[in-house]
């Protein structure tokens, strides 16, 4: 993965992770916050522990997951799948990352015409990280190379 990936990931853009249960009955949630590791084959995402039940359960049972990175001022999105290595509370010192996510996704979404007061509310922490071995990247940027595996060029 080239290191403008890992900066769209780790900036402020919506992040959708997905999974499936053993009937493939979908289940999507919003994360909030990713980190690209230094070895840029693998990406923990967070999500709200509050909310993640669902998604925890079907990534307990079948370890795979598909998350979309989209930047709302331009809809550039990717998509990574792969499978999970590690499922774990986030660190107290992992709380920053969340916080600063939050409000690069406020700022993004302001920008876009939405409140700040009404995204000031989502309650992101205690958050739980899923530690992700990245198999396959995906464009998924509208347009006529969406759903494309992404080959490295831009999007």
């Amino acid at each position: 993965m080239v290191p403008e990936l890992g900066d769209l990931f780790e900036s402020g853009v919506s992040i959708l992770v997905g999974t499936r249960d053993a009937a493939l009955v979908p289940e999507a949630m919003r994360g909030c916050g990713a980190v690209v590791h230094a070895d840029r084959q693998h990406v923990t995402v967070f999500v709200p522990t509050i909310v993640a039940e669902r998604t925890l359960a079907n990534i307990r049972d079948n370890g795979q997951v598909a998350v979309c990175f989209s930047r709302q001022i331009d809809h550039r999105t990717m998509q990574i799948k792969g499978r999970v290595r590690e499922v774990r509370e986030a660190a107290a010192e992992e709380r920053d990352v969340v916080m600063r996510y939050h409000g690069a996704l406020t700022d993004g979404l302001a920008m876009i015409g939405m409140q700040r007061s009404t995204l000031k509310p989502w309650n992101a922490w205690p958050a739980t990280a899923v530690e992700v071995e990245v198999e396959k990247i995906f464009s998924q940027t509208p347009g006529p190379n969406a759903g494309e595996p992404w080959t490295g060029g831009r999007t």
